[in-house]
């Protein structure tokens, strides 16, 4: 036996250091002095051993392996049979003859023929990642995350349109019923400014502003409302759940306080910084520090206040899921957003522009023929779409542009709602291997879960 893993075979020859195979320690040279080679006796047959060796050696060949080898008149046994592609083929447990399975090997390798497989050389690949809902449990690429937004709400489509079509319901309505009664009379109140007096004026400004902060609270409200249904909904449809708008409603309800309290923080944060950057300049204006001076001060602000402004937004793009899945608070589900954007932030931003354009570019293809039919319909069409109808905007026009404007929403609220959470989603998954906490959840541990796979985009 040696000291090291692994054997050598007993009776084989010295190693040309003059120390036997496997043998510890080191080897001692033939011609060292005071060490006489034992002579041979006449009419024998062994050899004379080395340096080490005792005076009476066993004859070669009547040593067996620990393996069981056979002896020199018995047949040799058959060599083992090949290895199945696969997983390492020759291992118990799986179909074909003692391994996993797969296809048979190919002539220059295993799983692919030719040579190697793809992945490691001759393995046949890792298994696919699970994919118990609407996205597989890896990191996902761009498309894949615009896929299962579609996704959710293709297969969901009966609770996910229904939320949509009631948040659009609402806020077209209101919309509707805003632009009829209080803008027609803004509007026309601005046509004729030059015989308006003061008083038509700041009734005009404050109708404006009703009608604006109505719309707006209205609007807020059931944008909210709707994003934590739909991110409850998107979460269950990762892991192949389905969830009725009751359950999603009672699991989303003790979250929409903090929804609002974080959308109104942002909004703060948002408006402070706009503040900050227009502040100087107007300061400038003012005081008579120079026109030019000043206006130049005022754009600088503002461009600053823009790109800062935006690149917070990116920040905290994903503490509305943070703050809903996570069940954190304010403060704690935007410094989430922060942890979990850091360092993706172009990434974050490339996927947020091409969901606004995709968004934006559907509901403009469905609400536009409705707004020309509404146009014509309403007696002066070009007026009435580019608003320049004498002050007045018919009813048939906004109804039938409203309509549109339902449909579009309806159609594109889910998606955005759908790629934020899958975003969020996706970071945890590269950042915090959430992949296999999804896997647990879902039932599917052992099933190629947490497997990376080839991800088709960044």
């Amino acid at each position: 036996m040696t000291d090291t893993p692994g054997w050598a075979s007993p009776g084989s020859a010295p190693s040309p250091e003059g120390r036997e195979p496997g043998a510890s320690g080191p080897a001692e040279p033939a011609d060292r002095p005071g060490l006489a080679k034992p002579a041979s006796q006449p009419g024998t047959d062994v050899q004379t051993p080395g340096a080490k060796w005792s005076n009476e050696q066993p004859p070669p060949g009547q040593w067996s392996a620990p393996t069981g080898a056979q002896g020199p008149d018995q047949t040799p046994p058959p060599p083992p049979p090949p290895p199945a592609a696969g997983w390492g083929g020759g291992r118990p447990g799986g179909p074909g003859p003692g391994g996993y399975g797969g296809p048979p090997p190919g002539p220059g390798g295993y799983g692919a023929p030719g040579g190697y497989g793809a992945w490691g050389g001759g393995w046949g690949g890792p298994p696919p990642a699970a994919k118990p809902g609407v996205i597989p449990l890896r990191p996902l690429g761009v498309g894949e995350i615009l896929d299962g937004a579609v996704s959710t709400m293709r297969t969901h489509w009966r609770t996910v349109l229904g939320i949509s079509l009631a948040v659009s319901l609402l806020v077209e309505t209101t919309l509707v019923l805003v632009q009829g009664l209080l803008m027609n009379d803004i509007t026309q109140a601005s046509f004729d400014s030059r015989d308006a007096s003061t008083d038509d004026i700041l009734r005009a400004l404050r109708d404006s502003l009703i009608g604006t902060g109505l719309i707006t609270v209205i609007s807020t409200i059931a944008v909210l409302i709707s994003t934590a249904l739909l991110t409850t909904i998107t979460s269950r449809a990762v892991l192949g759940r389905p969830v009725g708008i009751g359950e999603a409603w009672r699991e989303a309800r003790p979250q929409i306080p903090r929804l609002f309290g974080l959308l109104l923080l942002i909004g703060l944060i948002v408006v402070g910084l706009g503040v900050a950057g227009t502040l100087p300049g107007i300061l400038v204006l003012t005081l008579g520090g120079g026109d030019g001076a000043g206006a130049a001060l005022l754009a600088l602000g503002i461009l600053a206040a823009i790109v800062v402004g935006g690149w917070l937004m990116i920040r905290l793009y994903l503490a509305t899921p943070a703050l809903m899945l996570e069940r954190q608070g304010i403060v704690k589900s935007m410094s989430r957003s922060t942890k979990l954007v850091r360092g993706s932030w172009w990434r974050v931003f490339g996927i947020v522009l091409l969901t606004g354009l995709i968004t934006n570019i559907v509901a403009s293809l469905v609400s536009i023929p409705f707004a020309l039919v509404g146009a014509a319909a309403g007696g002066d069409a070009m007026g009435n779409l580019f608003g320049t109808a004498g002050g007045h905007v018919g009813w048939t026009f906004l109804i039938i542009r409203g309509i549109g404007s339902l449909v579009g929403t309806a159609l594109t609220l889910p998606i955005s709602a759908g790629v934020t959470v899958l975003l969020y989603i996706d970071q945890r998954i590269r950042r915090e291997a959430l992949d296999l906490e999804l896997a647990r959840a879902a039932g599917v541990q052992g099933n190629g879960a947490g497997t990376p796979g080839p991800v088709p985009g960044s």
